[in-house]
């Protein structure tokens, strides 16, 4: 046995019924679980539901059985997904079946090392559990390879080779290449195929905020037992020690042993609110590093900030073979460089927190860096030091700067300099990406493929979910409302909250956007609660039209939009009779009309309309807008039955007027929707204003195509 397999031994728990740790006859045995921090065992949720409801609830605690045979009280403190009858656990248990137990008294367990890397396979692993298959119950374990799966929507992962027997449902799944755990045992397939979770998968524990803070504080917990661990035996027993034996040579550069360091003094830190904050300065040290425009390519889902570091593993020679980094000497070592900048920004995030609670660590990290820094490049550890001691002025403080407290990471400094590139510090300012929902035509009866995408900087599009056999309308925001939810979680920085932009055909353009909810149906929502309220009382939610994206942009788009954003905005009727005679009147404008009239409108000009506009003359005078070239529309999308044209007419004129810019009508329309929502008591002076929409169609973010796109087939302007 080797010294890698010993020491998972050591860590892996047999699972029992209350009263049944002690039992080795295996009757009330259940399954397998593994210490990942003191006090706290992973295990699969199907393993602790043979135990139902109570067992699931906590309420009554399970056997934990160590390799040493001792036997302590555990309580579930998470089950994910957790079952819609805990009495009746679900056979098959859903994906991602994970389960942390709390165990008392088990502070000095052997853990077991967890993967901070999103591509984890393919991988030789090594599986482990208890099993009483040949009758006896005992410790088992098996070889194999481990292939598919990244755990980011907790996708079951393909086990190769000698898999466990039944019982070590729970157990570890042990990458023997770098030293680490990968994923947690579920499930035995048909002759040598086995099926496992992620430990990516640990990552849906964060969804919700109560499994956040659980998530958090046992990661905390699991670096500092590393640390502790490594400081207290050296190599020879640690998995630090462990993971040192298995790095090829050369041993320099980013080691075991400087990750176990880092780990613990992020792990001090306040964590992450959202991914979008982690992968903004993964992003940034990337670029630095990699000197060229940073494209992603994959989307994670980082919910710690030591996740952020298993995303720069590749660059150690990842950079000069794609011919991409430049200033690489034989001496660079492109991995080192980037964790260092990567943890210098995270400090410096952290610190614009201003928590007394990160005072301490920030010192401590702030001054680990600096010492690791010195070996570097000088540009690079000159960047650290920037990034740590200044980085940026922040030019809205009043008075005169005091001096920071020796080892502190100060954000201001008497002499700015930028870093470089320039706009990965600005990057910081703002949210990493926007959401971008796409719907098309309906394809197959009535249902419409739709795609949920991130909208970053210099019109990058990455895509996240998608269904190209598409739902019915009437399901569309039932289905939509998870992956939007996630990406939110990926745009989101810090205070700076992504937009949300909807391309819809214009069938669709009426359907209420703003008033959707990323809460399940029935959930019951804590006061103003920020994840619970509608989108367009929290965010910017605007509509773009579907049809001309498949164009390059005609000179009437591109010149509006541009004179939308350079105001001073003026309105028009979307229809002229509107505003007189109400949109139900007589005397419809035709549609050749509203075209003459809109394109002679000026090129600040936007078209308002007090009624829907996805059917009917208001329908009609969209298209002849969208013909003109316009880009900013302002209606309402459920107005029907009233005799306010006027009023609304007169309202969004000198709302555009006070707003100036496109930009500007944002908070502007968004206040209009919070003073709206109250059901009780909604304000009188904005009843005008409820159900606004905005048409927000910017023809160079994301870039249209150079050339128009066919399907198969006759082009409309040659032969077949």
């Amino acid at each position: 046995m080797s010294a890698l397999d010993g020491t998972v031994r050591r860590a892996v728990v047999r699972i029992s019924a209350p009263g049944g740790g002690y039992d080795r006859s295996g009757a009330r045995f259940w399954g397998s679980g593994f210490f990942i921090a003191p006090g706290w065992v992973l295990t699969c949720a199907h393993v602790v539901g043979n135990g139902g409801g109570d067992v699931l609830r906590g309420a009554t605690a399970v056997d934990i059985t160590d390799a040493r045979e001792r036997t302590s009280e555990g309580r579930v403190a998470l089950a994910v997904p957790f079952p819609a009858d805990p009495d009746l656990p679900p056979r098959p248990w859903g994906l991602p079946d994970l389960a942390l137990v709390e165990v008392a008294g088990a502070d000095d367990a052997e853990c077991l090392w967890l993967s901070d890397r999103s591509a984890i396979v393919p991988a030789p692993i090594s599986l482990h559990g208890w099993s009483q298959d040949t009758g006896e119950l005992a410790l088992r374990f098996g070889l194999g390879t481990a292939n598919g799966g990244d755990g980011r929507d907790g996708a079951a992962m393909l086990l190769r080779g000698e898999i466990p027997v039944e019982g070590c449902s729970g157990g570890p799944v042990v990458d023997t290449g770098r030293g680490a755990v990968i994923g947690v045992s579920k499930g035995r397939g048909k002759d040598t195929a086995g099926l496992a979770v992620p430990i990516t998968a640990l990552r849906r524990i964060a969804n919700e905020r109560p499994g956040r803070d659980r998530l958090h504080a046992v990661i905390r917990a699991h670096d500092r037992h590393h640390l502790r661990r490594y400081r207290t035996v050296g190599t020879g027993g640690s998995w630090t020690g462990l993971q040192q034996a298995l790095r090829p040579a050369p041993a320099d550069g980013f080691t075991p042993v400087l990750r176990t360091h880092l780990f613990a003094r992020l792990a001090e830190l306040t964590p992450p609110e959202t991914p979008g904050e982690v992968m903004l300065l993964v992003e940034a040290a990337k670029r630095r590093v990699i000197q060229d425009p940073y494209q992603p390519g994959v989307e994670h889902d980082p919910r710690t900030w030591r996740e952020g570091v298993g995303l720069l593993y590749d660059l150690r020679d990842g950079g000069d073979r794609a011919g991409r980094a430049k200033e690489t000497g034989p001496d660079r070592d492109l991995e080192l460089e980037a964790v260092l900048l990567y943890a210098a920004r995270v400090a410096a995030a952290v610190s614009r927190l201003g928590e007394g609670r990160d005072l301490a660590p920030l010192r401590e990290l702030g001054s680990w860096l600096v010492g690791q820094a010195e070996p570097l490049p000088d540009v690079i550890r000159e960047d650290i030091h920037q990034i740590l001691h200044g980085g940026a002025d922040d030019t809205r403080a009043a008075g005169p700067r005091g001096s920071a407290p020796p080892g502190t990471v100060e954000l201001r400094k008497p002499e700015r300099r930028d870093l470089a590139p320039g706009a990965a510090a600005a990057a910081e300012t703002r949210a990493r990406a926007d959401v971008l929902v796409e719907i098309d035509q309906r394809l197959y009866g009535d249902r419409y493929p739709w795609r949920v995408k991130l909208l970053l900087e210099d019109g990058v599009v990455t895509p996240l979910r998608a269904d190209e056999d598409g739902v019915p309308r009437a399901r569309l925001r039932e289905t939509l409302r998870e992956p939007i939810a996630e990406a939110l979680l990926q745009g989101d920085v810090g205070e700076y909250l992504a937009a949300v932009h909807v391309m819809l055909p214009r069938e669709l353009f009426d359907e209420p956007l703003d008033g959707w909810q990323l809460s399940p149906p029935g959930a019951a929502a804590e006061g103003f609660d920020p994840h619970t309220m509608p989108l367009g009382q929290r965010r910017v939610v605007v509509v773009r039209d579907r049809r001309r994206r498949d164009r390059p942009a005609i000179p009437e788009w591109r010149r509006r939009w541009s004179g939308t954003n350079r105001g001073p905005l003026t309105a028009v009727p979307l229809r002229r009779e509107a505003p007189v005679k109400g949109h139900d009147g007589a005397g419809r404008e035709s549609g050749h009309a509203a075209y003459g009239r809109l394109s002679d409108a000026p090129d600040t000009a936007v078209p308002v309309y007090c009624g829907e506009v996805a059917a009917g003359a208001g329908a009609l005078a969209m298209d002849a807008a969208l013909a003109a070239g316009h880009a900013v529309v302002i209606w309402r999308s459920c107005a029907t039955g009233h005799a306010d044209c006027a009023e609304f007419h007169r309202e969004v004129s000198r709302l555009v007027c006070e707003a100036r810019t496109a930009e500007g009508l944002h908070r502007r329309i968004r206040n209009l929707r919070i003073r709206c929502a109250d059901p009780d008591a909604p304000d009188p002076e904005a009843l005008w204003a409820r159900s606004i929409a905005l048409l927000f169609d910017s023809p160079a973010h994301p870039p249209l195509p150079d050339a128009p796109l066919y399907a198969p087939g006759a082009r409309p302007d040659g032969p077949p």
